[in-house]
């Protein structure tokens, strides 16, 4: 969930795309400003391990689009900056997945708590 979460916060946290260099054209003469990189979305990873299974975060790849915002004081000279490359929509799908997958998980559990004292209630 906090993958998505952070996914879903850093949407609009842009940057300078790469090939600019980190910087836009200098505000006054011999100051060359940088500017944060834009925000690199993660995934998570389910990997068959013996015994189950483990979720892995990593970076997706490409890890931003490029959006226009001439505005933006690190806009390239076609006025394009770096997006995240970040699917709403999706993000919410794995919202609601972690959601209901924890309630499920916690149904099995209090099922096994049933059971469990249901058979220590056997009277002879």
């Amino acid at each position: 969930m906090s993958v998505a979460a952070s996914n879903i916060a850093n949407v609009q946290t842009t940057g300078p795309l790469p090939a600019s260099g980190g910087s836009s054209t200098p505000a006054s003469p011999g100051i060359a400003p940088t500017f944060p990189a834009a925000y690199v979305p993660l995934r998570v990873d389910q990997v068959s391990t013996p015994g189950g299974t483990a979720a892995t975060v990593s970076a997706v790849s490409p890890s931003y689009t490029a959006q226009s915002d001439p505005s933006a004081p690190f806009a390239n000279q076609d006025g394009l900056v770096a997006a995240p490359n970040v699917d709403i929509a999706s993000e919410f799908v794995e919202l609601a997945t972690a959601k209901y997958s924890f309630i499920a998980n916690a149904k099995v559990i209090q099922a096994y708590a049933e059971t469990t004292d249901t058979l220590l209630d056997i009277k002879a």
